[in-house]
């Protein structure tokens, strides 16, 4: 049984405020009445979050939180006391992050991406704000294009710091976001390369040509929807061109150029259009 996390655990025996759990070196851990599944009876087994409780007992819950040990997550910070930050991680207890694993200040109300983990030594599950503690030290092996997660961590002065596959730290350049993001978000990005000193640097789009041959495929999904015709010229604004086909209008042309080239539209004074 690990705690911070998943567990499928056998019912031991029951008692009138729940039901005890075989937590194997932990001892029985209790699950609340509340929690009980209908039916329920010694020998089952049941899925359940175990954690740590407000008076340091470790207990178990069906309730999902929204991340568990070893995850990297943005969660609202609820209240800010002596002891540090209380951010709301889906469960009846707070997630603590201690001032002392705080970079700056945490504030009431504000979205924090933090790493949650097991303080050993007390058994607690704590979060962290200094996230470069925790990414991962050993070298990427990513290539240029793969896909990844990103979750967009910190703005900087060149762009935005983000978690790839929530184990690296990445950046996302400035000047290569065509779409608003903010903290917090979850979003499908692109290796753009790693560099030697282990940095990874990432971007929102495919780049070379396997990105002319995505949005090539969506630009003729787009024609194909709209009867075969759209009306998005050289002139035409690039936030109408990304609304459009999201992406910038620098792909956009260079894509629309692949396709003439492929005979597979033409372009008119007033649009573009699919051949038939």
């Amino acid at each position: 049984m690990e705690i911070g996390k998943y567990n499928t655990l056998r019912v031991v025996k029951h008692v009138d405020f729940g039901v005890y759990l075989d937590g194997g070196e932990f001892g029985e851990i209790l699950l609340p009445i509340r929690y009980v599944p209908a039916n329920c009876e010694v020998d089952d087994r049941v899925d359940v979050f175990v954690y740590v409780d407000s008076e340091d007992r470790i207990i178990a819950t069906t309730e999902k939180p929204f991340a568990e040990v070893g995850d990297f997550a943005a969660l609202q910070v609820k209240s800010v006391t002596k002891f540090g930050a209380f951010l709301d991680w889906g469960l009846m207890k707070d997630l603590l992050v201690p001032f002392s694993e705080q970079k700056v200040y945490l504030e009431e109300g504000q979205l924090a991406v933090v790493y949650i983990y097991l303080d050993e030594k007390t058994n607690r599950i704590v979060g962290s704000a200094k996230l470069e503690k925790w990414v991962a030290k050993t070298p990427a092996s990513f290539e240029e294009n793969d896909q990844v997660e990103a979750l967009i961590a910190k703005k900087t002065d060149l762009g935005y710091k983000a978690i790839i596959n929530n184990m690296y730290l990445g950046l996302i350049y400035q000047n290569e976001i065509f779409n608003p993001v903010a903290v917090g978000q979850k979003v499908p990005a692109f290796i753009k390369q790693v560099r030697e000193d282990g940095k990874i640097d990432v971007r929102l789009q495919r780049s070379g040509a396997q990105h002319v041959m995505t949005e090539a495929e969506r630009i003729l999904a787009k024609l194909t929807d709209a009867g075969g015709f759209l009306p998005t010229t050289d002139k035409t604004a690039p936030e109408e061109i990304y609304a459009t086909f999201g992406i910038s209008k620098k792909s956009y042309k260079k894509v629309v150029g692949e396709l003439y080239k492929r005979r597979l539209i033409t372009i008119e004074e007033e649009g573009i259009r699919l051949v038939k």
